[in-house]
């Protein structure tokens, strides 16, 4: 599916962010909104001058709200963001380097502790701003991953159903070298969100997907 999607789409160059600090942002941000609100709220926090680990910690909670109003859920996205910033700064120094140098599984445990962070976040922050191989999933791959019989029984949206996806896309890239994961996991979530856009949204449009060779032969499978 990886070499299917990437012939088909090109590399994709994830993620969308000037910094390792904006990544954060933006994946706190997009939870449950689309990416073009999120834009919206960056630019906000860009022209006020708080885009910035000093920014978020000088400015008030009430104040981050407003500008972040456009990624919606502002009243609990604005203190998970302040309370990220207060951990970066009274346990790791307040760098993103000494986060990032924290070995993974502890790291990640400490992520899951904060207000406002789930799986998908955790593990966005961990592969696409701390650099960390973790596998990220979505909504997009568990659609992909039930349609195409990927899973069985169809991964459930909650956590066992995120880690059953976690675990598919692990065991998918387990014959590639452990120093390229990283790279493999990073273009495949963002492979899998541009084909889940374009043609695997909560109804499939499997016409023209680059997939549709595949979801043939798991038809067949289901017939059986």
């Amino acid at each position: 599916m990886h070499d299917l999607l990437a012939a088909a789409y090109g590399p994709q160059s994830w993620w969308p962010a000037q910094t390792p600090f904006e990544v954060i942002l933006g994946a706190y941000l997009t939870q449950n909104t689309a990416w073009k609100a999120v834009e919206r709220s960056l630019a906000n926090l860009r022209e006020a001058g708080t885009l910035s680990m000093e920014g978020l910690l000088r400015i008030p909670v009430t104040e981050l709200q407003e500008l972040i109003r456009p990624s919606g859920f502002y009243t609990r996205k604005a203190p998970a963001l302040k309370a990220f910033v207060a951990m970066l700064y009274q346990e790791f120094e307040g760098s993103i380097k000494v986060l990032a140098a924290q070995p993974t599984a502890a790291l990640r445990r400490r992520l899951l502790a904060l207000p406002g962070v789930g799986p998908e976040t955790a593990d966005a922050i961990l592969l696409y701003a701390l650099g960390h191989a973790v596998p990220v999933a979505d909504e997009y791959l568990r659609r992909i991953a039930e349609r195409h019989l990927l899973v069985q029984p169809a991964p459930r949206k909650d956590r066992s159903g995120y880690q059953s996806l976690v675990q598919l896309t692990r065991q998918a890239f387990s014959s590639e070298m452990a120093d390229g994961h990283a790279q493999f996991f990073n273009e495949f979530h963002a492979l899998t969100v541009a084909v889940g856009k374009a043609h695997c949204g909560r109804i499939a449009r499997c016409e023209g997907c680059p997939l549709a060779t595949d979801l043939q032969h798991a038809g067949r499978v289901r017939a059986k």
